[in-house]
């Protein structure tokens, strides 16, 4: 009797607890804490991103690689709300990242009023890869953050929530590059 009672003790909090983690807000919390946490998948996909942009050197990227992650260890975030309705739900999320965005259209500003520090003088031509290690130096000095507020959309499939794609936009603001 004791052996069928702690049985099904254990199967209800087991129950229990994992539909605990089934909420709108877990699922957003669990997805930022990827970002904390610095989780494979993200490294992962920030990795692609950078691989395809063709403009910047090794080095550059490697450089934006390591501003992107103190970005991800550095976000903070608090839920401010969330609103079920049926199988869809929101998530309102306030997070706080470097303001990166700041920074880059500062550096675009200095370029075009000081660009003769950035010709190459055997072209003539603004040199990219000087703007380029500019911006991110530029980047790698702001101490200042930004605050943005985050819609998170989720559907319930099979009594799992599960959260919509984020947007441009949205992801824009975690990596601190939205204006």
């Amino acid at each position: 009797m004791k052996k069928i009672i702690i049985g099904m003790l254990s199967l209800f909090l087991l129950v229990g607890c994992g539909n605990m983690m089934n909420t709108p807000t877990k699922k957003v919390e669990e997805f930022l804490s990827k970002y904390q946490t610095m989780d494979d998948k993200v490294l992962s996909q920030l990795d692609e991103v950078i691989d395809t942009a063709g403009t910047m050197t090794k080095d550059q990227k490697e450089k934006y690689r390591e501003l992107m992650k103190k970005q991800y260890k550095n976000l903070s975030y608090k839920i401010d709300d969330e609103t079920e309705d049926g199988n869809h739900a929101t998530v309102k999320v306030e997070i706080e990242v470097y303001d990166y965005a700041t920074a880059i259209t500062e550096a675009e500003t200095y370029m075009k009023t000081n660009q003769d520090e950035f010709i190459d003088p055997e072209t003539n031509e603004i040199d990219d890869a000087k703007f380029m290690d500019y911006k991110l130096d530029q980047m790698d000095k702001v101490k200042e953050k930004i605050k943005y507020t985050i819609n998170f959309t989720l559907t319930k499939d099979d009594d799992n929530w599960k959260m919509d794609d984020i947007t441009d936009i949205d992801r824009q603001k975690i990596h601190g590059l939205y204006s």
